[in-house]
């Protein structure tokens, strides 16, 4: 792969409140920036909390993409055929994810639960739509002994007592890393993911595939979910604005929020002062 001195040798970019605006939308001006990257070498990966079941409208969002990391690590797709090649599929067994709700809601009272079980093309959740749900996703009523009796690729959780912060810190306390991993990304739920399963993880695998180093790659994102990969990276871990105040903390640099196209205009100053 040969890229040009001073840039990194891979850019990945988490989705919503990143690159993607307030009103679900990416901007020409994104585009054509993400695009002006490509044209130097450098591969495009989209690192998103997003699932498989919705590849048809991340593809829509960013088809600068080569690879995807989706599931917050779980799946990972290499774009660069004909056809997406399924690179990682990572699930949790229903019981392992049935006792982890247990061991919370003694702790914190009920959750409403939603399950990502099916990764088909725009495939429903399963389980208990609540309002802080903001997107207009099918849910089919489950029971929760019904949506966990198999294998799942993640499960949202929320509180009606607790934001997402505060359960995500109570969930950390008590849910073991063997089991499982516990993330949030804004969406007023925690997400309770396989174990091992990370954005870090799913880019490591993409970057290895490519023999990028960390040391080499570019991340931009906004969200703890972003966490992961903002300790893995090295050329630069770039939060927009808008972001988390933990991903703020130790952002090498804060770009303009994602309303303001900050990947872009970061992106682009990046090229313009290149050697």
């Amino acid at each position: 792969m040969i890229t040009r001195p001073g840039l990194p040798k891979l850019v990945a970019t988490d989705l919503d409140g990143t690159v993607v605006r307030s009103d679900d939308t990416v901007s020409g001006y994104t585009h054509q920036v993400l695009e002006r990257i490509r044209a130097t070498g450098i591969p495009v990966v989209g690192v998103t909390g997003r699932g498989p079941r919705l590849l048809h409208l991340t593809r829509r969002d960013l088809p600068e993409a080569e690879y995807l990391v989706m599931a917050q690590g779980g799946t990972v797709l290499d774009l660069t055929g004909p056809e997406p090649v399924r690179m990682r599929t990572e699930t949790v067994p229903g019981q392992v994810v049935t006792s982890l709700l247990e061991a919370l809601e003694a702790v914190v009272g009920p959750l409403s639960m939603m399950v990502e079980a099916l990764d088909a093309p725009d495939a429903p959740l399963w389980g208990d739509p609540d309002a802080a749900w903001r997107y207009p996703d099918a849910v089919e009523r489950r029971t929760r002994v019904d949506a966990l009796a198999g294998p799942v690729l993640k499960v949202f959780a929320c509180s009606a007592r607790y934001t997402a912060d505060e359960l995500l810190a109570v969930a950390r306390r008590l849910v073991p890393a063997r089991e499982a991993e516990v993330t949030q990304a804004g969406l007023g739920y925690i997400e309770i993911c396989p174990p091992g399963v990370t954005k870090a993880a799913g880019l490591a695998l993409v970057a290895g595939t490519l023999g990028v180093d960390p040391a080499e790659v570019l991340v931009f994102g906004d969200m703890p979910n972003d966490l992961s990969m903002f300790a893995w990276a090295g050329f630069g871990r770039v939060a927009v604005a808008n972001a988390h105040p933990d991903v703020l903390a130790v952002a090498d640099e804060i770009t303009l929020s994602n309303d303001e196209d900050g990947v872009a205009a970061y992106l682009e100053r990046l090229l313009d002062r290149r050697p």
